[in-house]
């Protein structure tokens, strides 16, 4: 199955073209490191690009001083990962091994120029993403967290971290090895998140982490740019790409993680391009990365909560607060035009507890983060459509039984030919017709669930020991937020093409809002349909920003 990046251990070394290093040269200037200087240390923004001339630049244990990696950066190399592109905090400590001479560039001067290069960027973007990779699967980062089994808020950490890709360390509190003593001692044996050397983050949340990271509010709000994209899932990704291919200002706003709904999905075997497969998580991280490249930028996890618009004509969205209590949000952005690709969300079931027991073995996604609390348990899958399929066929490689649960009598309607056909071959599969769940059992963590099949109380009913339930029906759009400005159908889906009196097919009511993917009502709900849609509308939304230009 295709990954994120390409495996850095086995990449040939490719020095920079003389003209490149020329290039870096004019636009920098070389600065000197003595043995045991730090270059760049945690926390500090990467806000330049460091290629080393002579010497050699370790990563740096900052708890024991201790060189972390058995390799280093020498002449002809360069520092770095994917954060750069988005201006993000470096996470790793960076010191002279021994006497150095790099060039330093500003960044921004540097994405300039590997605008201008695509050679470059093209060498540049594979190095930082083969670098990303090797952190992400390795975990030697300096981001611990601790216990994510035993507490909900430090598993959405957990879960931020991990479907963004961003390295980090966890910790099962359990462990009886030394690393792991030491953490717990700490921390007080209390599950957490450490960021740094040894700082615990207080009443952490995937908000204060991405603060830490950079990914949150680092941009000027009294800028108006050209387009906002409300929601960071496949449609807007691919409009990011396109956006920042043609020049548009752009900037997306994601409340949760990088690749929506498809994001939960582990594995996507019918995605044009990957005929092995590819997570969703992989998928969008791959767009993002492109996005990017060309100048779009991310923030990330920021709500927005309400839309209004300006005597100008501008469109300003208001976010969320930082989740603290102590303050109400307000943060507010403001561009020309609006592209709504909030998605859809999984509806939550009516049973008792369901709330309660969210995150401690309730999911609505399954990736590797899910499948480590499975264990060799049994795990319960409820849904009929593709996301459920595919998280029934990841979970029974980790599980000792998946039972996937569904309402009607078939998958046919509305599963993939493949999937739908593999599941009912698979022994480690069991598929429960004219089924639903009716209750959940445990105390601090899901330990069974009552199953009844049949459409009356008085039916079949049994209990399936079991430690998760995954939770993927129906969908429900995410548009309360438009506060009016443009029209939704009966189901809250948005309104676009004739249906809202408008030739383009994915323009809504008001001039100037556009939307693609699941939320717009009448849309196709795959992937590959959002990613169209998100890739074409780009071109509608050109022409409405420069009618504005030759109005101006």
């Amino acid at each position: 199955m295709e990954t994120l990046g390409q495996d850095l251990g086995t990449m040939r070394r490719v020095p920079l073209a003389d003209a490149h290093v020329a290039a870096i040269r004019a636009i920098g200037a070389e600065q000197r490191y003595s043995a045991g200087a730090i270059v760049m240390d945690i926390g500090e923004p990467m806000d330049r690009f460091i290629y080393v001339i002579t010497g050699e630049i370790e990563v740096a244990d900052p708890r024991s001083g201790e060189r972390m990696l058995p390799s280093s950066l020498g002449p002809t190399q360069f520092l770095g990962e994917i954060g750069f592109l988005n201006g993000g905090t470096n996470i790793m400590r960076m010191r002279a091994a021994v006497d150095t001479t790099v060039i330093e560039a500003p960044r921004q001067a540097m994405l300039t120029l590997m605008s201008q290069v695509p050679e470059l960027s093209d060498h540049l973007i594979t190095v930082f993403a083969a670098r990303r990779r090797a952190q992400f699967d390795a975990r030697n980062d300096t981001i611990k967290v601790i216990g994510a089994d035993r507490d909900p808020q430090v598993q959405a950490v957990e879960r931020f971290l991990s479907r963004n890709r961003i390295p980090f360390q966890s910790y099962d509190m359990d462990a009886t090895d030394r690393e792991t003593a030491a953490m717990c001692s700490l921390i007080g044996h209390e599950p957490a998140v450490i960021l740094a050397a040894d700082t615990p983050l207080a009443d952490p949340t995937p908000r204060k982490v991405a603060q830490y990271l950079g990914l949150d509010l680092d941009i000027c709000s009294q800028r108006t740019y050209d387009l906002l994209i409300v929601g960071g899932g496949p449609a807007g990704v691919a409009a990011a790409v396109y956006a920042g291919s043609e020049g548009i200002e752009a900037l997306v706003i994601e409340d949760t993680a990088i690749g929506g709904q498809a994001g939960t999905s582990s594995r996507i075997e019918n995605y044009m391009g990957f005929p092995t497969g590819i997570s969703g998580t992989d998928l969008t991280f791959r767009g993002q990365v492109q996005a990017m490249k060309f100048g779009t930028r991310f923030i990330l996890p920021r709500r927005v909560e309400a839309l209004s618009r300006r005597e100008d004509g501008a469109f300003c969205v208001t976010l969320d607060g930082d989740g603290s209590g102590g303050e109400a949000g307000g943060d507010q952005l403001c561009a020309r035009a609006l592209l709504v690709a909030t998605g859809v969300q999984y509806r939550r079931l009516p049973i008792d507890r369901l709330e309660e027991l969210e995150g401690a073995g309730v999911f609505y996604s399954a990736t590797e983060m899910e499948a480590r609390f499975c264990g060799s348990s049994d795990v319960v899958v409820i849904g009929g459509g593709n996301s459920a399929g595919q998280a029934a066929m990841f979970l029974s490689r980790a599980a000792a039984h998946v039972h996937l649960v569904v309402r009607g009598s078939s998958l046919a309607a509305s599963m993939s030919s493949y999937l739908s056909q593999r599941l009912e071959a698979d022994p480690r599969v069991t598929i429960h017709y004219h089924s639903q769940v009716t209750a959940l059992h445990g105390e601090k963590w899901l330990e069974a669930v009552t199953l009844r099949t049949g459409g009356n109380a008085d039916d079949s009913q049994q209990r399936i020991a079991a430690r998760a339930l995954f939770i993927m029906i129906g969908a429900e759009p995410n548009t309360d937020w438009l506060s009016g400005l443009a029209e939704v159908d009966e189901k809250g889906f948005v309104l676009t093409g004739a249906a809202a009196g408008r030739e383009s097919p994915f323009e809504t009511g008001t001039s100037g809002i556009f939307a693609v993917g699941d939320v717009r009502s009448g849309s196709v709900k795959r992937v590959a349909s959002a990613v169209g849609e998100g890739s074409v509308v780009v071109s509608t939304i050109w022409t409405y920003l420069d009618g504005l230009r030759q109005t101006a």
